[in-house]
């Protein structure tokens, strides 16, 4: 979601995938977080030959992630425990954000990469233009970054950088801040962590993705290319424009007519490469309170009909910038979503322990 920032081929056949049954849970009570993220959930065993790619891709089903309640003030462990005891099972993926220099993977999230695939989402800096860092402005802190994951971080894990750039965007000549100065800014950090040794870093390039971003002239121009980015990533919200998953995915506007939906130019623009719904909610409607119920219920529903997507990473928070994004603000809701996370499609493959 825009402006958080806190401490802290066709690939179907090529996946091999697996249709599934989805699996009538019954949802655990709301609960207290202990503290100890997992602790007593039932951890997603996988399906006979599911493994994850070199690149983290699921071969069967998808990744199930968290955002955890990144604005409730709680560390990330008791966040995520928070979000697992709530939903019924641990996180594939877990979310953190930083910028800057920010310090990272703290402690916290070297613990929480023991079971589950860190998404880092890392803002180089806030006061550097992307032209500046693609000029080499902040390389002694890429350098201190790439030194510290290479040291504490052995397993394999996402990373996005700057996401969301579409908003960030000035087009004047000289601003730094164009298209392709976000591109070139991309690829210098990108390429400069791999000079400096890093090697388990899987990278998505993390789009808005909404249809008046899309619409821009110089929206294809962000792009940063295909040997630096492995995953490419959404961040979409369930507003009021949004009734089910096909049109969270797939946002189109009357006023932006050539523009297919994000699913479709995925498809379209990067058939071989997997995709990310990085961050995803749905607002509670106060004129309609069981939106998410039937949002959630055609999740289950819908998402066998986009195996290009193999990660759902929930963005939960009862104070998110645009609404309350919590999967269990009612309790049908918190039924309907712990029945969609313990579907055995987002259990499939298990998560890899190195």
């Amino acid at each position: 979601m825009a402006g958080i920032w806190f401490f802290g081929i066709g690939l179907a056949a090529g996946c091999g995938l697996i249709v599934y049954a989805v699996a009538s849970v019954k949802p655990p009570e709301r609960a207290v977080a202990t503290g100890r993220p997992g602790a007593d959930l039932p951890v997603p065993s996988g399906a006979p030959g599911c493994v994850a790619t070199a690149k983290l891709i699921p071969s069967c089903g998808a990744w199930w992630g968290m955002a955890p309640d990144v604005f409730g003030g709680r560390p990330p462990s008791q966040a995520i425990a928070f979000a697992e005891q709530r939903m019924g099972r641990r996180a594939d993926i877990v979310h953190v954000y930083h910028r800057g220099w920010e310090p990272f993977p703290t402690p916290e999230e070297l613990h929480l990469a023991k079971k589950r695939l860190l998404l880092i989402n890392w803002k180089p800096s806030i006061r550097r233009t992307w032209a500046e860092i693609a000029a080499g402005a902040i390389d002694d802190r890429i350098d201190r970054v790439a030194a510290t994951i290479r040291h504490r971080l052995p397993r394999r894990f996402f990373l996005t950088i700057h996401h969301e750039p579409e908003n960030d965007v000035r087009e004047r000549p000289g601003s730094g801040m164009t298209a392709e100065d976000y591109a070139a800014m991309y690829r210098h950090v990108v390429l400069r962590l791999r000079d400096q040794g890093v090697r388990n870093a899987v990278t998505v390039m993390t789009y808005m993705g909404a249809p008046n971003w899309a619409a821009k002239p110089w929206f294809e121009r962000l792009y940063p290319g295909d040997d630096v980015v492995d995953w490419i990533g959404l961040d979409p919200y369930a507003d009021h424009r949004v009734n089910d998953f096909a049109g969270l995915v797939d946002k189109r506007r009357a006023d932006q007519g050539d523009w297919p939906g994000f699913y479709r130019w995925t498809q379209q623009r990067f058939p071989g490469k997997p995709l990310m719904i990085a961050e995803w909610g749905a607002f509670e409607r106060h004129d309609d309170p069981a939106f998410k119920v039937s949002f959630f219920n055609s999740v289950r529903r819908q998402i066998r009909g986009y195996p290009q997507i193999k990660a759902l990473v929930y963005f939960d928070s009862p104070i998110a910038p645009r609404g309350d994004t919590r999967f269990d603000s009612s309790v049908p809701a918190g039924r309907a979503f712990a029945e969609l996370a313990r579907a055995p499609y987002f259990s499939s493959t298990p998560v890899p322990d190195h």
